[in-house]
């Protein structure tokens, strides 16, 4: 059995990937870790360095295999115990009950070759219910789009499942969340193979950001703000998002929202479902973690473009957010998070 190194030589030879797709896969989950590697074979190449992956396009049979969009894709590879690659990566499904029924040789070959025969076994998104339903995932760690995870749960009582991570790391078994968080569990893949400049590169090329660990939260303040329907509240959201260092008060936010304070201050909890001041902090923490990951950056700079008060402010948050410093939470996730582990992990 192959094992996973945390960094690799310049003379380590090309990984097979098998991109493993089947009747109504999700076409951007496919697309995008695909791109990932490709241009890490183009950065390669620019330092006259051989290719470092070799990818597949993998289903039970070869063919053209119809995407959830106008989009299909070819499959030169059928899925065999007896041409296993060295990483496989299977991607979700928008109706996966109907997938995982439709496609019984595909847990048959998670179950009997994958688990214990890859070096890295990783499954996208919806994607994680065939590593479920293949029994491997029985008391470990796993995480999957937040949409399904309750639903994988209830199925799968044995799952530690994580709803908030980017994605999961459990031994040679990785998981991540729906469609985008894709990209960054192929950077921690590239990452963990040939380094963080190689793979700050590729999201560089690629205009993504290598800030994500995989501990990071899917429900990220930008993301949450974009749900509010009250246009008001939903513009204040942003320009709190947007000036995180000004001293934010209520009475403040209530007169760009041209309300009372008490009725803004209503209002606010009645759109977002936390308060105004939870809103800012919880903003305030998520940007501090994306800032330490840039190792130079000193924590009081990190806390004053964070919004902090001061260093100490910004460490009494962390400790009652995630039970750790940010001094140590930059140790643990200041790249993609390919080791990185939240207190309690499995």
């Amino acid at each position: 059995m192959n094992q996973p190194t945390a960094a690799a030589p310049l003379s380590t030879p090309t990984r097979t990937i098998d991109l493993i797709v089947y009747p109504g896969f999700k076409a951007l989950e496919a697309i995008g870790p695909m791109s990932v590697f490709e241009y890490a074979n183009l950065h390669l190449r620019r330092q006259n360095r051989p290719a470092g992956y070799d990818v597949r396009v993998a289903s039970t049979a070869i063919g053209a295999v119809q995407s959830d969009t106008l989009m299909a894709v070819q499959a030169t590879k059928a899925i065999s115990a007896l041409a296993l690659p060295d990483d496989a990566i299977i991607v979700g499904s928008r109706e996966i009950a109907s997938a995982l029924q439709a496609m019984p040789a595909l847990v048959e070959w998670v179950a009997i070759a994958a688990a214990g025969n890859v070096r890295r076994l990783a499954a996208l998104c919806s994607g994680t219910f065939f590593l479920a339903a293949a029994g491997i995932l029985d008391g470990k760690r796993a995480t999957t789009h937040w949409a399904v995870a309750a639903q994988l749960q209830q199925q799968y009582p044995a799952i530690l499942v994580d709803i908030d991570a980017i994605f999961v790391q459990a031994g040679n078994i990785w998981t991540s969340a729906g469609v985008t968080a894709g990209i960054d569990l192929a950077l921690a893949f590239v990452e963990e193979d040939f380094g963080r400049e190689l793979a700050l590169d590729v999201a560089t090329e690629m205009v993504v950001y290598l800030k994500r660990p995989g501990g990071q939260s899917q429900f990220s303040t930008h993301l949450q703000s974009q749900k509010t329907a009250l246009p008001t509240i939903r513009q204040i959201q942003r320009w709190i998002l947007a000036n995180l260092r000004e001293k934010l008060s209520i009475a403040m936010l209530a007169q760009k929202a041209h309300m009372s304070e008490r009725n803004f201050t209503r209002v606010f909890h009645q759109e977002v479902g936390q308060s105004t001041l939870e809103f800012i902090e919880a903003a305030r923490f998520e940007q501090a973690r994306q800032l330490l990951a840039d190792v130079s950056l000193p924590l009081k700079a990190v806390a004053a473009q964070s919004g902090f008060a001061n260093d100490e402010h910004m460490r009494r948050v962390f400790g009652r957010r995630v039970g750790i410093s940010p001094k140590v939470y930059r140790e643990r996730f200041a790249t993609t998070g390919v080791h990185a582990r939240l207190p309690g992990a499995v």
